[in-house]
């Protein structure tokens, strides 16, 4: 088979340019600007200056005549791609901006746009965002509940999550219930039938939701050769941002997209993919190259983010890695503090510590907002939240809602504070929505009962009254309310013992109200180790509900003083692409980083230690790992935990400190 290869205008090759690439960018970086025919795989490793790169391609494309609607920039946010564009612009002239820049849904939209028709799509198709396809799914969802009574369907945004699942991952829904939902296994049959129904009903009404826009683009392009060819003729360099990141539908529709000429540069890092829940497939990165008869391969490796003794520590951690492009990554900053690898004895000494270094950090001039501290799972935080809250730093959290706004740990609080003030009408009210044969109006009603005057715990009849006239479902569920609560209140527990036991109660309610109620018991458990540390529950619901101030310590009793940027609390997973001085990795232990279940295949456990990488690239010179050696299991009580293996694998490389945190009282013992 013969290469065919397309002849550039005569000035491409000039080496004379307005901007000055050589002076202006490094070789690597230069390599890839300069690249030009066939394909080419960019490996941009953890702050080597990947956008820089995409920015000046797109400047020398234009530089080179290339028209700029014939450039094909595929990002992952359309803020992204206009932020690239609008850099490329300031650095050569406004035809940047001309450059088709977007996300794969948006050109796939345009694409249908224009072709759709010989797919049989309406000229007027209407796209659904998530909301709309949850309630399209609802309507689906109504006629088989109606026919199945009995059975408990996953809600809509449950069901929309499976599928989409299902199509950016290519897998059948049964895998995905497997992995992801297997309470609902046994409706594997039903749900595939449910889903069936949902794609004729979009094509019957002309509707298409984001799924739909790769899926309709790919069989445009795969099954019509010549819109295909169109589109190759028109679209002569094609770039595509964060291929890490790309699912299965945006791999095939980048490989189809490069054309006979091979013209596509793709940029990414191997290992910097993190996001299997939401479809990315790591395979894509690593089969680039063998789609095309040849790929040049480049590898960005100069650091202009970290110093040298965060990128050891960043590189250690790589080299054992199973899968992916070897990389070294070197900093132009070659000293500075090497990375601690810090002992705590519990979660409640790691706070301590998070809290202290924080503040003698700012002491020397670090500002909170250069500051983050990051962790595996939002629920994680719980206990440092609250020690901030004490110190009076202000905080920002990322990734997870604070733990006392969610709606499950809202719920489990609700029984608690009823214990402790008979009165909270508003918890009241909550606590029986939960109820079974309790609905707005009997609770309003119940409510308002209860404001007329307190309870009294001892005396049953107190509760009696309020009963008159609810249906038999309520009443029954009530008095079994009742007698709990009533129970808890007269025993005095402790908070602890106290919150396991509303949590019993709750579980059932969590089960029914929830379909990922197997996630939000974790954040349930975590609220009640917290409790471990109180002998009072009035004071342990004081703290929950405190937020932290406004102003940092040192703005206290200064007005007019601007406030001070917040301190950033944030899962790893939003963490990616973020950078600050000093970064503190908290609850780095087995079983919470690398999670459990990520010990069921070797896939599954990469991924975590690309994900300890993504978080130790963040920092820009300082960075505190801290693993406690003892945790509060909500069953067993206090039960000894083991660091992650991914630091006891660097244990003799000699990248890092080692630190044991004492606590004042073992000194003074000592």
């Amino acid at each position: 088979m013969e290469k065919r290869i397309r002849v550039l205008p005569a000035d491409t090759h000039r080496r004379s340019y307005r901007i000055r690439y050589e002076a202006e960018l490094n070789p690597a970086q230069l390599r890839a600007v300069m690249h030009r025919e066939g394909a080419a795989l960019v490996i941009a490793g953890a702050g080597t200056g990947k956008t820089r790169t995409l920015v000046y391609r797109v400047a020398r494309l234009v530089e080179d005549g290339v028209p700029p609607e014939s450039i094909l920039l595929l990002t992952f946010t359309r803020k992204a791609a206009r932020e690239m564009l609008r850099r490329a612009a300031l650095l050569l002239d406004g035809r940047c901006e001309r450059v088709s820049g977007g996300t794969f849904h948006a050109f796939a939209h345009s694409i249908l746009r224009r072709y759709g028709t010989a797919l049989r799509l309406p000229e007027n198709f209407t796209v659904l965002d998530q909301p709309d396809a949850e309630d399209v799914l609802n309507l689906v969802r109504a006629e088989f509940v109606t026919e199945r009574r009995g059975t408990r369907f996953p809600h809509k945004h449950t069901l929309y999550a499976i599928y989409t699942a299902a199509v950016n991952r290519c897998l059948p829904i049964a895998e995905v219930l497997r992995q992801e939902y297997p309470h609902f296994a046994h409706l594997t049959e039903i749900l595939e039938h449910l889903f069936e129904e949902y794609r004729r009903y979009k094509r019957r009404h002309g509707l298409l939701d984001y799924d739909d826009l790769l899926l309709f683009c790919l069989e445009l392009l795969e099954e019509h050769p010549g819109i295909r060819q169109r589109l190759h003729a028109h679209f002569r360099a094609v770039m595509v941002d964060e291929y890490q990141d790309t699912n299965r539908l945006q791999h095939r529709l980048s490989l189809l997209l490069a054309g006979p000429e091979e013209n596509i540069l793709a940029v990414g890092d191997d290992a910097q993919c993190i996001y299997s829940f939401r479809g990315t497939d790591f395979r894509n990165i690593l089969e680039f190259p063998k789609a095309f008869r040849h790929c040049t391969l480049i590898r960005l490796e100069e650091n202009y983010r970290s110093t040298q003794p965060v990128l050891d520590f960043a590189n250690a951690i790589l080299s054992r890695a199973i899968y992916g492009y070897q990389k070294r990554l070197t900093s132009r900053q070659p000293e500075g503090p090497r990375p601690a690898l810090i002992r705590a004895e519990d979660e409640r000494q790691q706070s301590l510590f998070v809290v202290q270094q924080v503040l003698e950090l700012r002491e020397q001039g670090i500002a909170l907002s250069e500051m983050a501290v990051l962790a595996r799972a939002a629920h994680l935080f719980f206990d440092l939240e609250i020690e901030l809250a004490r110190a009076g730093i202000p905080y920002r959290k990322f990734g997870g809602t604070k733990f006392t706004e969610t709606a499950h740990v809202k719920d489990l609080l609700a029984f608690a504070r009823i214990v402790d003030n008979s009165s909270d009408v508003i918890s009241w009210y909550r606590v029986l929505l939960l109820l079974e044969g309790v609905g707005p109006r009997t609770a309003r009603r119940i409510v308002e009962a209860l404001r007329s005057g307190p309870l009294r715990w001892e005396d049953p009849a107190s509760m009696e009254a309020v009963l008159v006239g609810t249906s038999a479902a309520a009443r029954t569920s009530l008095a079994e309310l009742w007698k709990f609560l009533c129970e808890l209140a007269l025993r005095q527990v402790p908070p602890p013992e106290l919150l396991r036991q509303c949590a019993a109660f709750y579980k059932p309610l969590l089960h029914r109200r929830y379909d990922d109620h197997h996630k939000r018991w974790k954040d349930i458990e975590a609220v009640i180790a917290l409790a471990e540390r109180y002998r009072s529950l009035r004071e342990f619901l004081a703290d929950l509900a405190l937020e932290p101030p406004t102003e940092s310590v040192l703005e206290i009793g200064a007005p007019g003083v601007q406030e001070e940027t917040p301190l950033t609390l944030s899962t790893v997973h939003s963490a990616k692409g973020l950078e600050w001085s000093a970064v503190f990795l908290i609850w780095m232990t087995d079983g919470r980083f690398p999670v459990g279940r990520a010990y069921e295949s070797p896939e599954a456990l990469e991924e975590e230690r690309r994900l300890f990488y993504v978080a130790c690239t963040r920092s820009k010179r300082y960075l505190y790992v801290l693993y406690p050696v003892r945790a509060l299991d909500s069953e067993s009580g206090w039960v000894l935990s083991k660091p992650s293996p991914f630091l006891t694998e660097l244990e003799h490389d000699g990248v890092a400190e080692r630190w044991v945190l004492v606590s004042e009282d073992s000194l003074g013992n000592g």
